[in-house]
């Protein structure tokens, strides 16, 4: 009989794929886990209990989460729904705004902001611009264009006809190109720029000709609008170097366009000077419709097909340059814009199964794409929505089946670690503002606005204070004839439920927070012990586990036998409606019996009480027989 020792000091690799019990050779096993749930990786290694979620609003539609920062005091959070947005600054409602989306379109919507200004895009709506005019004032109206581009669609032998040499001049067409929704845009002739005052019929249009033409000849030389009502509008958008970058549209997905410089809605090409307009097509041997265009190091572009970089220190005319980098592609059916993490873009890919990091490399001087999901694929499924929480290194990814998966990325330290987080509904959307994490929730029949709290360690939560003690406590009708985690004055309380919006405590509390609980859990991967000739050794005996924890006022393990509270002190006994107070150190547990399956893991750790738990490292003293 053999005693062994096996210490885990980290977590940084995160719950690993099923599909990697066999890899016990890489060193992601050794940093890995076979389930975290509601769980935190930090960047250190450790493991952590989320954050419990706080109840900010009920929300009558699905809804986007937008970022919008007006300057280092004053960042909102647009939460746009069916025909409004709902502007919150901290945790308050400021400002309600009627808006001309649907709910269908907003999974396809894209943003960008410049400094008081987000422009909002879809392929069937016309550009918007929002705009804060003051703390509880806001705007939604359309683009101002200077100059919108033109674009030369169908048949390139249709010749125009003018009736006159300037003022208003009837076009006629040799074929039927005109329809309805080409009234009031602009239409370019013999390098002339208009606009069309009225469709008369398919081959026949009045048009506003601001010059004069050389003469009364047909010409083949004229393009129509490249964005109206026919021919769709722009799929994403940018900043880069002072121009406005719109990527795609409807009708032209693979097409690019860059503003006049210092001119952004003004995308008049001219005669190619430095500071003018540029238009180009994306063109290669596969389809690349643009899904978002991204200012990095370079401008980057993201389309179904592969990834993009385009060169030009400036961009100009002359100098621009366009390079493919990767073929990974970008999810076609939604938009999931990309997100900056320490200098690389990081993407949802095409598969809906892998979260790429798109990084340049300075040896190669170009791109380069990881896939940063590869030993957790399980955890992605159709990603709809991402958000980057730099304070604390996570990066939250929203799933289509309602669940959030969260990485600990810090490559420095070779961190990349996955975790779960489920709750008593599904998430539908997630986005960052400064530091602070919100959440869209479907929960029992319900949108609902969440925010993730330190402070709260149960979901949908609540929490008050009184001076005295107080039994009732109210507020609390978005929980109506729900069971409730109760926490009073820092001593978990069991359950309550909420009737008419408030609970009745007895004995009363001076603090008091009402939540639904979530369960945490940490499990292992099986141990991998092998003998000199190869075969795996069993049965094993778990002798003894020492959890080294920090801060911790919880702890409950299943070694074999049903999970069990594990005291922090040996002879702790809990003093009934008292806070438990903070442990940090090693926890000493004992088991007995023989395991005999190699493929399930020693030990587990899980529990739904609201209160902090932070496992550092788990030491395993096993024996075995040779």
């Amino acid at each position: 009989m053999s005693a062994l020792r096996q210490v885990k000091t980290n977590f940084t690799a995160g719950e690993l794929s099923p599909e990697m019990l066999g890899r016990a050779d890489l060193r992601a096993y050794a940093n890995g886990a076979a389930k975290l749930r509601n769980v935190f990786i930090q960047p250190t290694g450790g493991v952590t209990r989320r954050p419990g979620l706080r109840h900010l609003a009920t929300i009558p539609f699905p809804a986007r989460l937008v970022p919008f920062e007006f300057n280092t005091e004053q960042t909102y959070l647009l939460v746009l729904s069916h025909g409004e947005m709902r502007v919150f600054l901290g945790d308050v409602l400021v400002a309600t705004v009627a808006a001309p989306w649907t709910a269908a379109m907003l999974p396809q919507m894209a943003f960008t902001q410049s400094a008081d200004t987000l422009l909002a895009v879809h392929p069937d709506m016309y550009p918007l611009a929002i705009t804060r005019t003051g703390h509880t004032s806001w705007t939604v109206a359309p683009w101002g264009w200077t100059v919108m581009p033109t674009y030369r669609f169908g048949d390139p032998l249709v010749v125009l006809a003018p009736s006159a040499a300037s003022g208003t001049v009837t076009l006629i067409a040799s074929a039927p190109v005109f329809q309805a929704g080409h009234e009031l845009y602009p239409l370019r002739f013999r390098g002339r720029y208009g606009r069309i005052l009225s469709v008369l019929s398919p081959t026949q249009v009045t048009w506003a000709c601001p010059d004069t033409l050389p003469d009364l000849s047909g010409s083949a030389d004229w393009e129509e609008a490249a964005f109206s009502p026919v021919r769709g509008w722009p799929v994403s958008v940018c900043f880069h170097q002072d121009r406005l970058v719109i990527g795609g549209s409807r009708d032209l997905p693979n097409r690019l366009w860059l503003s006049c410089s210092g001119q952004l809605f003004n995308f008049d090409k001219g005669t190619g000077l430095d500071d003018q307009g540029i238009e180009f097509g994306l063109f290669s041997d596969q389809v690349n419709a643009i899904r978002a265009v991204f200012s990095a190091r370079h401008l980057q572009v993201f389309t179904t097909g592969g990834e993009w970089m385009v060169t030009g220190d400036p961009l100009t005319p002359s100098s621009i340059q366009l390079h493919r980098q990767t073929r990974v592609g970008s999810i076609a059916n939604r938009q999931v814009p990309p997100v900056d993490v320490d200098g690389s873009t990081i993407f949802a890919a095409r598969s809906g199964r892998a979260i790429h990091e798109f990084v340049y490399t300075e040896v190669q001087q170009a791109y380069q794409s990881n896939d940063l999901a590869l030993l957790a694929g399980h955890l992605i499924r159709n990603p709809v929505s991402m958000a980057y929480d730099q304070t604390r290194r996570l990066l939250h990814v929203c799933q289509e089946d309602g669940t959030l998966a969260t990485l600990t990325l810090f490559r420095a330290e070779q961190v990349t670690a996955w975790t779960q987080q489920t709750t008593d509904g599904q998430f539908h959307a997630v986005a960052e503002v400064e530091g602070q994490v919100y959440v869209i929730v479907w929960r029992a029949g319900t949108w609902r606005l969440e925010r993730f709290d330190p402070t709260l360690a149960t979901d949908a939560a609540l929490d008050g204070t009184s001076a005295s003690l107080r039994s009732n406590w109210t507020g609390l009708s978005h929980l109506e004839g729900r069971e409730v985690e109760v926490l009073a004055d820092g001593a978990p309380r069991g359950t309550a439920t909420v009737s008419g919006g408030a609970v009745a405590l007895s004995p009363g509390a001076y603090q008091a927070q009402f939540g639904l609980p979530f369960w945490h859990v940490i499990e292992p991967l099986p141990p991998e012990l092998l003998t000199a000739a190869g075969a795996r050794m069993a049965p094993l005996r778990l002798v003894r586990l020492i959890f080294r924890v920090l801060e911790s006022k919880a702890l409950e393990a299943d070694l074999g036998r049903g999970l069990q509270p594990i005291p922090f002190r040996r002879f702790d006994t809990p003093v009934l409606d008292a806070a438990p107070p903070s442990f940090s150190g090693d926890v000493r547990v004992s088991a007995l019996g023989w395991r005999r399956d190699a493929m399930q893991p020693l030990w587990r750790i899980a529990g739904k009480a609201p209160l902090p738990m932070t496992l550092l490292s788990v030491t395993t003293d096993l024996r075995t027989n040779d």
